[in-house]
């Protein structure tokens, strides 16, 4: 019998269709049968697994890329990027001409840090610059919400748009329920996109577990395209794994999802270089070449 080693992820927040590579490697038994026992475990709070991949009580974790940067230290590794998707502000379309006319405007988010306020500003600023207007700090407000963007723009008309919305989940929720809106990712606004999800491991944990992490990329990277080519497959497996019912709305969420998986998951710094230095530009974080360099370097 092969034998078996027990690898445990901690997703970035609750499961979604997002982690549905890892969800059919379990479902279909792919990753039993490639000598690998994974749990799959959902955090209290979105930063855990940073904290727990140091203290070695899980050995992958996921989160965006912009966090793996404000959460670097020397033996942090990114195995490679598996999920993408158009991040930024979902804006009423009815308060588009607020922003145009630099009038104060109310944007609602589920983080309203300082420094994601910042992130989320820019956002709005350089839309502004490339459509020929400014607009004033002070005339945007970050409201703190949950993260039900679309129930809270439907049940708050003094809010008039929200902040750290992916259109795979929002785009998809705002055209399902019929809402007029804008999405101001970074295809109307130049700046770098970050709304994606990395496979994150140690030095440590890479050294003694290389064998089952490079088996655990590779499984996941047959499930992606897996999920990818037979998405009604892809739904039941979320559904029976989420214990959760079908609807239209999760439905239309999965099939959006699914083009945004990516193969092959491999480090590549080049990926994130103009978001290090936008990050580093509004002075959220800095990393020299070399800390930045080792982060993909196993």
């Amino acid at each position: 019998m092969q034998p078996t080693t027990k690898l445990t992820l901690t997703l970035e927040w609750f499961l979604n269709p997002d982690h549905l590579p890892f969800i059919a490697g379990v479902t279909t038994g792919a990753y039993e049968q490639a000598g690998l026992d994974i749990t799959i475990i959902e955090p209290d709070d979105h930063y855990d697994g940073f904290a727990e991949l140091q203290n070695q009580s899980i050995d992958l974790h996921v989160n965006e890329p912009i966090h793996l940067f404000e959460h670097y230290v020397p033996n942090l590794r990114a195995l490679g990027c598996f999920f993408e998707t158009d991040g930024g502000i979902l804006m009423q379309r009815a308060s588009m001409d607020k922003l145009k006319n630099n009038q104060p405007i109310r944007i609602c988010t589920p983080a309203t840090e300082e420094k994601t306020n910042r992130i989320g500003f820019e956002i709005l600023a350089r839309y502004a610059k490339k459509n020929g207007f400014s607009i004033s700090r002070d005339n945007v407000s970050f409201v703190q919400k949950d993260f039900y963007h679309i129930k809270n723009l439907q049940e708050d008309p003094s809010l008039d748009g929200a902040w750290l919305c992916f259109y795979n989940f929002e785009g998809v929720e705002a055209t399902h329920e019929g809402l007029e809106f804008e999405f101001i990712d970074q295809h109307l606004s130049p700046y770098p996109n970050f709304s994606a999800l990395e496979i994150l491991t140690t030095d440590e944990i890479y050294d003694a577990k290389k064998d089952a992490i490079d088996t655990f990329i590779q499984v996941t990277n047959q499930m992606t395209e897996l999920c990818k080519n037979e998405p009604e497959t892809a739904h039941r497996m979320y559904y029976d794994y989420s214990k959760t019912e079908a609807d239209a709305l999760m439905d239309a969420i999965i099939d959006n999802t699914l083009g945004r998986l990516i193969t092959p998951i491999k480090p590549d710094a080049s990926k994130w270089e103009e978001l290090r230095e936008m990050l580093a530009e509004i002075d959220i974080v800095t990393l020299t070449d070399e800390q930045y360099q080792s982060l993909w370097a196993l």
